[in-house]
């Protein structure tokens, strides 16, 4: 009897080891919370972010990723959303079309009912940082308003969406 309680610890204690790894360095649940990333993320919907595939250098930050952040005025809260701007791209606003490079971007995640028509002044995206939007444009606090990110603010790219599970799959 003994034994079997032995055997039954280790392996409950290496399941939660493996669980705390899994959680601290590769994936982690995020829960979306408000609306600045409908229709591709909805509030409360619950998702994984990859956090290794950003700290380790496995890949870059891409445009269209969507990716989890440090707010960079309040530091203690994360934010979710959609990379526009790569570090050296000139990026504006106008009337709610956003060009990035003289170059209107192509946004199928943002439907006509989502955008709104602001303009913003041109600014060229520093080196190590990155113009982020929500795809709910007229609900979205986001560089628009505050600027852009610091890369080492970026701790996650959001990856599959587990909850509800009408929604699981692929984060677009």
């Amino acid at each position: 009897m003994w034994k079997q309680a032995g055997f039954w610890i280790r392996d409950l204690t290496l399941s939660v080891l493996i669980a705390l790894v899994v959680i601290l360095f590769l994936y982690q649940p995020v829960k979306v919370e408000g609306t600045s990333m409908m229709p591709a993320l909805q509030d409360q919907e619950r998702v994984f972010i990859n956090k290794f595939v950003y700290r380790l250098g496995f890949g870059e930050v891409s445009r269209g990723d969507t990716v989890v952040f440090w707010f960079p005025g309040d530091p203690s809260k994360s934010y979710i959303k959609r990379v526009i701007g790569l570090p050296g791209d000139l990026v504006e606003v106008r009337a709610g079309t956003v060009v990035v490079n003289q170059k209107a971007l192509e946004e199928p995640y943002v439907p006509e009912e989502y955008r709104d028509r602001q303009s913003v002044a041109p600014m060229k995206v520093p080196e190590g940082q990155y113009y982020v939007l929500g795809d709910h444009r007229s609900s979205s606090n986001d560089s628009r308003s505050w600027g852009p990110v610091p890369r080492d603010a970026i701790y996650g790219k959001a990856v599959f969406a587990y909850w509800p599970l009408a929604k699981l799959g692929s984060v677009p």
